[in-house]
């Protein structure tokens, strides 16, 4: 699918129910117009990883994820040689005299991880490519991905540069824990993905949870904004806001309640810490100002 104007790509998303603001939607379209990988910065659970899911979705292709860890390192991300298999095709070829090929750094030997999967030739059409959390691998680990990320190429020494046929769609998130290395953010797009204002994340409530009442809903995503004006060890994202909206329509809310968020706030609030912080007097101001708007 292509996709001529901005306006097209962002109406194409929401019909997926992914709501994205212009900025947003720009970054993203150059990307696929420059073939650039997007690196998208922000709090977690704003949406990040949902614009890759909703993208592959969107362009009916295949969706490679790398989910980053500390201590990620290149036989899990790009490549590793199949050990038990070279083994045996050695002693296959020892009891043969010969006859067996005993190369054993080919191909045939070579299992393929994320990165080096979305390069692969055998893929008719590109590939999106989700490297996700970049920040919680160890930096070192980023400069594997330099000169996938510079000319869609990944050198093994054993077989030589392996280029992509068609390129994949890069999306990168990171959560800022650390800062990302220069000689990567150059070789991308970036985009900032900021927690949304009050109209946009009704729109993005009423995309996702349609089954609940206006009121409902406008009470709920008041009370979440409320929420992130607080000193919380760890600030709801959209994606809180979503799974509480679900828990009370599970639960016939039709409109909020001291009670009933009382006994929900554990959908939205992880931390015992902000729980109690929230919980009584704090939980009964929020209600009040939402009351009032």
């Amino acid at each position: 699918m292509q996709f001529d104007h901005i306006e097209d790509l962002q109406q194409a998303l929401a019909r997926r129910n992914y709501i994205a603001d212009r900025p947003l939607t720009t970054a993203l379209f150059l990307a696929l117009k420059l073939n650039k990988p997007l690196l998208l910065e922000g709090e977690a659970g704003v949406g990040k990883t949902e614009i890759a899911k909703t993208l592959t979705a969107l362009l009916g292709t295949q969706l490679i994820r790398l989910q980053c860890y500390e201590g990620l390192d290149a036989s899990t991300a790009i490549y590793e040689w199949n050990y038990p298999r070279q083994l045996l095709q050695i002693r296959l070829a020892e009891t043969s005299a010969g006859q067996a090929n005993s190369d054993i750094f080919t191909r045939e030997f070579l299992i393929q991880r994320p990165l080096l999967q979305a390069i692969d030739a055998s893929h008719t059409q590109a590939p999106v490519l989700l490297i996700d959390e970049l920040d919680r691998a160890d930096e070192e680990f980023e400069a594997f991905l330099l000169e996938l990320l510079s000319d869609w190429q990944i050198t093994i020494p054993e077989l030589g540069t392996i280029k992509a046929t068609h390129p994949p769609i890069v999306i990168i998130t990171s959560n800022r824990t650390r800062e990302v290395h220069d000689a990567l953010k150059r070789r991308c797009l970036f985009h900032w993905v900021d927690y949304p204002t009050l109209d946009k994340e009704l729109k993005i409530l009423a995309a996702r949870v349609p089954h609940i009442n206006d009121t409902l809903a406008r009470q709920i995503v008041l009370f979440v904004q409320e929420l992130r004006r607080l000193d919380l060890f760890k600030i709801p994202g959209v994606a809180e806001t979503i799974d509480w909206a679900n828990a009370l329509a599970v639960l016939n809310t039709t409109a909020l309640t001291l009670e009933t968020v009382d006994d929900t706030l554990g959908a939205i609030l992880k931390y015992q810490d902000d729980l109690q912080q929230v919980r009584g007097d704090a939980v009964k101001a929020i209600m009040a100002r939402v009351s009032a708007l």
